[in-house]
């Protein structure tokens, strides 16, 4: 038996956010690079990730930033909000502003997955006791001495203690002996007494704490009282943010005195530009750290001194919900602020606390409230015994401790110790460095730095073992069991068979850190509706490439990246198939076909010259030849197809791409009788497994439609296609589609469900589709239920997505608003307009034909009889259809437009 490979062991002391943070980080690290590890958490709290900051129940209590920058993900930015949408508010957007309490949820959730995935590497155990003291070991370790009387002997241990408690010491020690006197507000319990009673409150300090505790303390019948030396509130987030701003050119001055000329400047031009100064002073943000390490010891103390209050107050904002909050209080006296020192305390018996202000004002208060923010450098038992032992030192100025990187620097200026810190301990040494967006920057760079030396080096002269292979000979780097799991969901791709995002999270599972499952979920996600949560899978798989792959791999996780974005990731592909031919999955996504839309702007002659082009790779395999023969019958080559296709069924008869090629070859050709019965038979037998079944349907009813079979369109709908039976994309691409194309041939009679099957699928996906090809179909199927509304959503989406959105969507969308409308002729202007450029959304022939459908009712609705004419006979010259002869005969036999049965009155869904 193979014994276990021991790994080293981690402390992280404190389980707060920055302690949160680190944990998740080494977790997910860990568990991407195969490194055994025990991770052991070090907090007295109950739960792990609410801290001080995030235990706050009250729902007055809100971030200061919004949510799309406080992901613990320094690459995810849209973490957190995806996790509210998940978890109870639907609703919420990146500039939203979540209460304290429900990060504190999140950050203790996000903790739970990553331990969750990380099983089987990482050991995790939680000691509810404090540090009081470290010391070191012989072997370079250090030992961890416990407020329970235990120990803990660790490889590394990370501080992660958060702000320093406040000081108090500006008030007299008869004030701090008073029972009504609360040093800190945010212990268990503290604010039990001013909950409870109405008697005023003095809040000593104006910063965010004081802002939070006012809320928490307004009612009728008192007056809150909140005084610091300058009186200064933090100011309010904007309601509706300005534009960005690009950093200023000058950052770089030698200067405190150029430097703050530049950003003086800077903020004047955001003001003229803008209106507002914040998008300026936001701008700074990644460069703080930097400017503040440029300053000599004088001019840091300078800046604190002159410009420090300023900066705290504009750069730590209010939610703009609680700013409104707080001007109410303001307005009703029930907040009142005092700008000043405390020059006086005159304590009476049990009675009131009688404060004289610096102002000449005496406030008599049944409480008085600490809220000076935290110390200037840590101070509790465990860092006093750093200090005590010179292993610690105090930081820049005396704020926070010394570090090299984050790493503690000892009495003799040296980091050879392995102890580390994050968050507010650092922040002599950045400045800023107390809020979520740069610590979890700080937790990613330590969880690299804790792990470094645990990557094994390869052995000089050593032969490097060959690893695990694709289907077609391409290196996996990964281990054998995960490589089997992702052979097979590349074989479910290639099928077009279900299965496939099982097999592909089955070998992430297998090995968190395999880049190429990750980024083929992350496809699977964005192009084909697959459950996944794709902004996570793709950062996982960026993470991974990183860390480990090979230069395929890592082209491809670009090529994923590109198209989940919309920048240029046609041409990403094209260049790497160009490098790789014998990438299946790239090959797959390229050619649109049943699976894949595409590259949009491939041209069908292209795409032929691309699979006749790498084909070679392939050795006359029968995936290969099933694209060939889509594209051939692209081609209207008909009989070159049918024959590429049962060559391709003879080979491997489970091959969906294949059916599909001769599906369309069917339905274009006219032989719809033919078609429906080969297909159906197929779609009851082999087809049972495939992932696209409804699709498959979609072509049998189509065939259907065709012969103007209404009755068997309906039944099939039913069965095949009906919301409950379809979901997501595919009840877009397919139910609703061909919902509306047998309303507008008049196959259909009475109500039109395409309201149910727009409930099946994700908002989301409807009124903000990541491709033009769902775009597409979304908007044919907010017109079949007759949504305007959404459909002005979705064409304003549209305007700001990819160009083909763009170009194609946002006059589709006023096209169908036009129509719905009963504005027949812009309606068929807009769509006649559109035909010449519909290929660039993807998808077939066949499914883009729906616009054409669209716009002969448009014709026949405007009075245009003879457009429509000559668009059937176009129709019938391109494949025989019993339903277009009928159509045609129907204005054949019409002296004039009246006397068509009338579209408007029987348009309506």
């Amino acid at each position: 038996m193979i014994p276990a490979r021991k790994g080293p062991t981690v402390a992280v002391v404190g389980a707060g956010a920055a302690g949160t943070l680190t944990a998740v980080q080494v977790c997910e690290t860990a568990a991407r690079r195969r490194t055994p590890l025990d991770l052991v958490l070090i907090d007295p709290a109950p739960e792990a990730g609410r801290g001080t900051a995030y235990a706050t129940p009250d729902p007055r209590h809100r971030l200061n930033v919004p949510a799309s920058n406080m992901s613990c993900y320094p690459d995810e930015p849209g973490h957190f909000t995806r996790w509210l949408c998940r978890h109870g508010e639907p609703g919420v957007t990146g500039a939203d502003f979540a209460t304290r309490h429900r990060y504190g949820a999140y950050l203790a959730d996000t903790l739970g997955q990553a331990i969750v995935r990380a099983h089987g590497t990482v050991a995790v155990r939680r000691l509810r006791t404090r540090a009081e003291s470290c010391t070191a070991t012989p072997d370079g370790r250090v030992e961890l001495h416990l407020a329970d009387g235990g120990r803990l002997t660790a490889d590394r241990a990370v501080l992660a203690t958060g702000p320093a408690a406040p000081r108090g010491d500006w008030a007299p020690d008869a004030l701090r002996a008073r029972a009504r006197f609360i040093a800190l507000p945010w212990a268990t319990g503290a604010l039990d007494g001013p909950l409870a009673d109405t008697a005023d409150v003095l809040l000593v300090g104006t910063g965010l704490t004081a802002v939070d505790l006012a809320l928490s303390l307004d009612r009728p019948g008192r007056t809150v009282h909140a005084v610091s030396r300058n009186g200064l509130l933090p100011q309010p987030h904007a309601l509706t943010p300005a534009g960005a701003m690009g950093a200023p050119a000058g950052l770089d001055a030698t200067s405190l005195a150029g430097l703050r000329r530049t950003v003086y400047r800077h903020l004047s031009r955001a003001v003229r530009t803008h209106g507002d100064w914040r998008p300026a002073l936001d701008s700074l943000r990644p460069h703080t750290a930097r400017l503040w390490r440029s300053l000599t010891p004088g001019e840091r103390a300078e800046f604190l001194a002159v410009e420090g209050a300023l900066w705290n107050t504009h750069r730590h904002r209010m939610a703009p919900a609680t700013a409104e909050s707080v001007s109410r209080s303001r307005t009703a006296r029930r907040l009142r602020l005092h700008a000043g020192g405390i020059t006086g305390v005159r304590v009476e018996g049990d009675g009131p606390v009688v404060v004289s202000l610096a102002n000449g004002l005496t406030v008599r208060a049944g409480w008085v409230i600490d809220c000076t923010g935290p110390g200037p450098r840590p101070d509790d038992p465990l860092w006093r015994s750093l200090f005590a032992s010179g292993t610690a030192v105090p930081g820049p100025l005396g704020m926070g401790v010394a570090t090299r990187e984050g790493r503690l620097l000892d009495a003799g200026g040296r980091a050879d110790r392995p102890l580390f810190t994050l968050g507010a301990p650092r922040r002599g040494e950045l400045w800023e460095t107390t809020a979520v967006p740069e610590i979890r920057v700080q937790a990613a760079a330590l969880a690299q730095e804790l792990l470094a030396p645990q990557v094994p080096a390869p052995r000089a002269g050593r032969r490097m073992r060959r690893g695990p292979h694709d289907a077609f000979g391409l290196a996996l780097s990964t281990h054998a069991e995960a490589a089997a799991a992702h052979r097979t969901g590349l074989d479910r791709v290639l099928k077009v068979r279900a299965g496939a995002e099982d097999a592909f999270a089955r070998a992430v599972a297998l090995d968190p850190g395999f880049a190429l499952g990750h980024a083929a979920l992350a496809l699977l996600g964005h192009e084909c509706g697959a459950d996944v949560d794709v902004p996570r899978a793709l950062a996982d798989a960026q993470r991974c490439a990183r860390e480990r792959a090979d230069e395929r791999e890592r082209s491809f996780v670009d090529v994923v990246t590109h198209r989940v974005h919309g920048t240029d990731g046609d041409r990403a592909l094209l260049r790497h198939l160009d490098a790789h031919p014998a990438d299946a999955l790239a090959l797959a996504a390229a050619v649109p076909t049943i699976a894949f839309s595409g590259i949009n702007d491939l041209d069908r002659t292209y795409a032929l010259h691309l699979v006749e082009r790498t084909s070679p790779a392939y050795d006359g395999h029968w995936f290969v030849t099933s694209l060939l023969a889509f594209l051939r019958q692209e081609q209207s080559r008909f009989h070159e197809a049918g024959e590429l296709a049962l060559r391709a069924l003879a080979a491997e008869p489970a091959s969906g791409h294949a059916v599909h090629a001769l599906a369309h070859v069917h339905y274009e050709s006219g032989a719809h009788r033919a078609g429906r019965d080969w297909l159906d038979a197929w779609v009851s037998g082999r087809g049972r497994g495939a992932v696209h079944r409804a699709h498959f349907s979609w072509h049998i009813a189509l065939h259907e439609l065709a012969l103007d079979d209404p009755a068997a369109v309906r039944k099939r709908w039913f069965a095949q296609l009906a919301p409950g039976r379809v979901t997501g994309v595919r009840a877009l691409v397919d139910s609703g589609s061909l919902l509306w194309r047998a309303r507008l041939s008049d196959s259909w009679r009475g109500r039109v469900p395409a309201a149910d099957v727009l409930e099946t699928v994700a908002r989301e996906m409807v009124e903000r589709p990541a491709t033009a090809f769902t775009a597409l179909h979304a908007a044919v199927a907010l017109a079949a239920a007759g949504d305007l509304a959404a459909l002005r959503r979705l064409r304003d989406h549209a305007a700001g997505a990819d160009p083909v959105q763009r170009e194609v969507v946002v006059p589709l969308c006023e096209a169908f608003a036009a129509l719905v409308e009963e504005r027949f002729h812009e309606a068929a202007r807009g769509l006649d307009a559109l035909l010449p450029v519909l290929r660039k959304v993807g998808g077939s022939a066949a499914q883009r034909e729906v616009v054409e459908e669209t716009l002969l009712y448009a014709l026949v609705a405007a009075g245009r009889c003879d457009a429509a004419r000559r668009l059937l006979d176009a129709r019938l010259d391109r494949g025989s259809a019993p339903r277009d002869r009928r159509m045609l005969a129907a204005l054949d036999s019409a002296p004039a437009a009246a006397d068509l049965p009338s579209p408007q009155s029987r348009f309506r869904p």
